[in-house]
C-alpha cells in the first residue's frame, strides 16, 4: 500500500496505526499525505526502513503489535459533533448540512439515519445556502470546469454537489472546495448516494 491507494486494507491500515497512536484521525480507506506520514513515524520508531509505504515487512510489525480492529474503529461515527438540525430538516427526506458543525446528517422525518464530515467553498467560490432539492445524481461524475473526479455526486444548486472528495480524504481541511460539499468517508457517502432520491431536500445553512 502506498500514496494512492484505497481500500477496506487501507482503512484497517489506518484503524491499527490509530491504536498505537501514530494516526489521529478517523480511517477514510485513502492513502493519503496524512497516512503516508502515520506509516513514516511508525517505520522510524521500529527502526524499519523509512519509505511512507506500507511493504510486508512494515505490515506484519503493525500485525503484531495491534489487534483486529472493531467495527466501529473502521467506520466510526462522524468525527465532528453534528448541530442541532435546522427546523427545516425535521419533516420527510433530507440532506441536513451545517456549515458551523461541518456535518452532514441524512435525516427522515427528524431522524438521523447517517452523518459524515464535510467541508465547503472558499471565500472565492462559497457554498450556496438554503433549500434546494437533489435534481441530478452522477455516480462516475467528472468536473468539466476542474476536470476533477467527484464521485457520487449529488446535485442540489447548479453545479454544486455533494460528493466524495479524495483531496478533503487526504488532507481533510487543508483545502477547499470549488463550491461543492466535500465528503472524506468513500464508504458513507456511496451508501448515501444508493438511497437519496432526486426531488430530495437538501437544507445547507450556517
Amino acid at each position: 500500500m502506498r500514496t494512492g491507494s484505497e481500500s477496506d486494507r487501507v482503512r484497517e491500515l489506518q484503524a491499527r496505526l490509530r491504536q498505537i497512536g501514530h494516526f489521529g484521525r478517523n480511517p477514510t480507506g485513502y492513502y493519503g499525505s496524512v497516512t503516508a506520514d502515520a506509516v513514516r513515524s511508525f517505520q522510524a520508531k521500529r527502526r524499519l526502513p523509512v519509505t511512507g509505504s506500507t511493504d510486508a515487512v512494515t505490515w506484519q510489525r503493525l500485525l503484531a503489535m495491534t489487534r483486529v480492529p472493531t467495527a466501529e474503529e473502521l467506520d466510526p461515527p462522524t468525527e465532528r459533533p453534528l448541530a442541532a438540525p435546522d427546523e427545516r430538516c425535521l419533516k420527510g427526506r433530507v440532506l441536513c448540512i451545517s456549515k458551523e458543525s461541518r456535518t452532514l446528517a441524512w435525516m427522515r422525518d427528524g431522524k438521523v439515519l447517517s452523518a459524515m464530515d464535510v467541508r465547503f467553498g472558499s471565500e472565492y467560490t462559497p457554498t450556496r445556502e438554503g433549500v434546494f432539492e437533489v435534481f441530478w445524481k452522477s455516480r462516475d461524475h467528472v468536473s468539466t470546469l476542474y476536470d476533477t473526479p467527484m464521485p457520487y455526486a449529488l446535485f442540489f444548486s447548479g453545479g454544486q454537489a455533494v460528493h466524495y472528495s479524495a483531496d478533503f480524504a487526504a488532507n481533510g481541511y487543508g483545502g477547499a472546495s470549488h463550491g461543492c460539499v466535500n465528503v472524506r468517508d468513500k464508504k458513507k457517502v456511496a451508501a448515501l448516494f444508493d438511497q437519496v432520491k432526486n426531488g430530495d431536500k437538501v437544507v445547507v445553512y450556517s
